[in-house]
């Protein structure tokens, strides 16, 4: 695919690494990326995504902005309080760039419409703040084929890493065997009731968005088979490698979830 001047221009820092070029370049206008709500985490994928090129954007949300958002919501304006994030941060993605397409979707992400979204997309970026869907949006990553770059972030503290485990040769493990099972209701803290550093959230948000870049461009050292932990107030990262459970419920030698309507 030949690039416009204006493009060349848009994306010349791009161009000139030796890494991406012309044909990265191409490669990220060609990409379909769904991003998993338009939060904290959300907001920064979404508008570095569209700001790097990425040619199609899925933002799957039902929630309306609030001002209690714009502390860390960062697609989000004052002016969008009370309108659909799908639509805000839409909106401000393509006045970064015009070039990219946005795919709004305005609906609660159920097991009756997972495996349909997730499978128009070539890569999902999962940016939700509650266990239920981040088990989900892995289970249904897993069944539809898809590389899963999740991110998850707490008061000062945030999580990273990348699922492939849909690709059995790889060896790669799957959401559920680092946590089986998502906790009991009322036992983990909402965001609302913990806390979160605006910052914090942005950090993490930056680091998946860069994540899906590397992935669909096939650049450097996946983060597939690890997690990335960040502590904000130490300024401090560390990386550990995370194996395949066997008796995974989803990925494992004797599986007990075969579609999304036996995940329990």
């Amino acid at each position: 695919m030949a690039l416009s001047d204006e493009e060349l221009e848009r994306y010349a820092r791009h161009i000139v690494l030796r890494e991406v070029g012309g044909p990265g370049q191409a490669r990220l206008a060609a990409a379909r990326v769904l991003v998993v709500g338009a939060g904290g985490l959300g907001s920064p994928v979404i508008l570095y995504l569209a700001a790097a090129g990425i040619g199609t954007l899925g933002i799957v949300d039902f929630d309306h902005v609030t001002l209690s958002n714009l502390q860390r919501q960062i697609a989000h304006r004052t002016a969008d309080v009370g309108r659909l994030k799908t639509a805000s941060a839409g909106d401000m993605a393509q006045a970064i760039n015009p070039n990219v397409r946005i795919e709004p979707h305005a609906a609660r992400l159920v097991a009756g419409n997972a495996l349909d979204l997730l499978g128009r997309y070539d890569i999902v970026a999962d940016g939700s703040d509650n266990f239920a869907t981040r088990f989900l949006v892995n289970d249904a990553c897993f069944f539809a084929g898809k590389t899963l770059v999740s991110a998850a972030v707490t008061e000062f503290d945030g999580q990273l890493a990348t699922f492939k485990a849909h690709d059995r040769s790889s060896g790669y493990p799957c959401y559920r065997c680092l946590f089986p099972e998502p906790p009991p209701p009322g036992t983990a803290p909402s965001c609302s009731e913990t806390g979160v550093l605006g910052a914090a959230a942005g950090v993490m948000g930056t680091l998946q968005a860069l994540e899906v870049l590397k992935e669909i461009l096939g650049i450097g050292e996946s983060l597939a088979g690890k997690l990335v932990i960040y502590e904000a107030l130490a300024t401090r990262f560390r990386t550990v490698r995370v194996k395949p459970d066997p008796a995974c419920r989803l990925c494992g030698t004797n599986p007990a979830i075969r579609d999304l309507t036996q995940r329990g």
